[in-house]
């Protein structure tokens, strides 16, 4: 009986796990290193303490989230945080908050994620509106929540666990209506 041995099958789900959490670190890193642009000392940063306490709570390793910071104040390694908009199926608002070292290519990712998953790339600022300014936590809540019919919502829910998976994109907010 070639090919079932026991560690085989141990080392595949291994590496599907060590993958995702791979993802998870690298998005917690990414907002730390943001976070740590401006002043690098958590004492008199709180949008770096609650990004090193995320951090933490997902067991980064303290070496890791100490290089993010220091990554953070080199020159040439900036973070930029970057809040692009879009339109999802039904008309919903989107708002995508991402942190990368390359905006062209991410800019360039995102809108081809939103163009796959029937959504408009939309100009600065015209979908801003429909949100109230962040919340404590980074939260942001729409003003006119939209109805939407159940294709819609399910395409809109695909395209935001497509923005999800990549890299780069650290939360998505949508002006749809909770069923």
């Amino acid at each position: 009986m070639s090919g079932h041995s026991h560690w085989a099958g141990i080392k595949h789900q291994k590496g599907i796990a060590d993958q995702k959490r791979g993802r998870v670190f690298a998005k917690l890193l990414a907002a730390v290193a943001a976070a740590a642009r401006g002043e690098p000392n958590p004492e008199f940063n709180p949008r770096l303490r609650a990004a090193i306490e995320k951090a933490r709570e997902h067991m980064v390793p303290a070496e890791n989230i100490a290089r993010a910071i220091a990554r953070a104040s080199e020159p040439g390694q900036s973070v930029e945080e970057l809040t692009l908009e879009a339109y999802g199926p039904g008309g919903a608002a989107i708002l995508i908050q991402a942190a990368t070292n390359n905006k062209n290519r991410t800019i360039a990712e995102v809108k081809k994620i939103v163009s796959d998953n029937h959504g408009k790339w939309a100009e600065p600022g015209s979908v801003r509106w429909a949100f109230a300014p962040a919340q404590p936590g980074g939260e942001r809540r729409a003003k006119f929540p939209q109805p939407l019919g159940a294709k819609d919502l399910v395409r809109l829910r695909a395209l935001v666990g497509a923005l999800l998976s990549h890299d780069d994109v650290q939360k998505v907010f949508t002006s749809a209506a909770r069923p």
